[in-house]
């Protein structure tokens, strides 16, 4: 039976149809707009609404379970738990018995009745009981509020033909299920792989980060693994970082509000009124088409100034660059280190001087004699 939406298409198409004339193929919108075989047959009514037949359902919501519920008996009387399906309200019970040892399976069996409740397949919920298997029922419902958001971001996770699903269960270790607004997850916390698919179900559902990322992230990683000598280093600068990409919208131009005023604002003159003060108004239409072809004479005028202007513009030598602050800089700079090297040379120059003077050094000097020492001559100052 087609739905609403398929009738109310099918109406369109066949009024477009019928008014379209002979020989023009009119270009329908959409990808999947074609013509249906039961578009145009007048025995299907497309608005009747069918009732429910019993026949399309006849073993109900729980048929699975009562065909199940053998094999799920006896998985948990091994482990010495019984259990009790009640089909009248619809519920699982579990509880222990003389024979139960191991005193944690009983929240293994827990586990077991809430992953058949959320339609994981028994002979793959039946593993639960092991040990080293763990569950995680990931709730995503509440993540999204918009509903064809939530939709759109599900079927990310999938992936077409649940390819996209199928690769995180291989890179992780782990089964996943997803429905409704639950994610259900089986494997171990050792491999870390509960861990990495409630990260990339989160990051999907709250719009971070693709599940094809993480796919890529864990590909890289599953490769350095296996070389020993990167066991012990940061893995980081091997990993691909993926920036998000936001499409700026256009902000509404808002237009400011003007304060409120009880007076009506003030009238504009008219053009009457505009010619009676330039006393425009009484001159005799030679004069007023005198004046305007002497106004439209001096905006040539003045245009044809503008344009000389501007072509002499091009053949005017260009002004040179005095000296500006840069250069004047460079120039203190220059002359800084030519203080600073005639300095470094003078005191080179004392020290050489210094240096002759101590190998010239005479050693009669230091040697006493017995001749008395010469007196020194007096300089004769001349009165005048």
């Amino acid at each position: 039976m087609a739905s609403e939406d398929e009738a109310n298409a099918a109406a369109a198409a066949a009024d477009e149809g019928a008014e379209a004339p002979e020989g023009k193929n009119w270009r329908r919108k959409g990808k999947h707009d074609k013509p249906k075989p039961w578009d145009e047959d007048p025995n299907i009514d497309h608005w009747k609404i069918e009732k429910f037949d019993p026949s399309w359902n006849e073993g109900g919501m729980l048929e699975y379970l009562q065909e199940s519920w053998p094999i799920v008996k006896g998985a948990l009387k091994e482990h010495g738990i019984s259990c009790e399906l009640n089909l009248v309200e619809g519920s699982m019970t579990v509880s222990t018995t003389r024979k139960t040892r191991d005193p944690y399976i009983i929240v293994k069996a827990r586990e077991l009745i809430k992953l058949l409740s959320r339609s994981v397949p028994a002979p793959q919920a039946i593993k639960i009981l092991d040990d080293e298997m763990n569950c995680d029922i990931i709730k995503i419902g509440g993540l999204v509020r918009n509903k064809e958001r939530f939709v759109k971001r599900r079927e990310r996770l999938l992936g077409p033909n649940l390819s996209t699903l199928k690769a995180i269960e291989i890179l992780t270790g782990c089964y996943i299920l997803v429905q409704g607004n639950t994610v259900a997850a089986m494997g171990s916390y050792t491999g870390r792989g509960l861990k990495q698919v409630r990260r990339i179900v989160e990051d999907c559902m709250k719009n971070v980060k693709h599940p094809v990322y993480h796919i890529k992230e864990l590909l890289i990683k599953r490769e350095l693994a296996k070389n020993p000598a990167l066991a012990t280093e940061n893995w980081d600068r091997f990993l691909p970082k993926f920036k998000k990409k936001n499409v700026k919208q256009k902000k509404p131009q808002t237009k400011e509000k003007k304060p409120y005023t009880p007076f009506p604002p003030p009238q504009q003159p008219s053009k009457i009124d505009a010619q009676l003060e330039t006393g425009e108004y009484f001159m005799s239409e030679k004069k007023k088409s005198a004046k305007k072809w002497q106004e439209k004479l001096e905006k040539q005028s003045g245009k044809a100034e503008e344009n000389k202007r501007k072509r002499e513009a091009a053949f005017v030598p260009p002004k040179e660059n005095t000296a500006g602050p840069s250069e004047s800089i460079k120039t203190a700079n220059d002359n800084s280190e030519i203080a600073d090297i005639a300095k470094s040379l003078k005191e080179k120059a004392k020290e050489f001087r210094k240096n002759k003077a101590q190998e010239n050094v005479r050693a009669e000097s230091y040697l006493a004699s017995n001749e008395e020492p010469r007196p020194k001559k007096k300089k004769s100052t001349k009165s005048k």
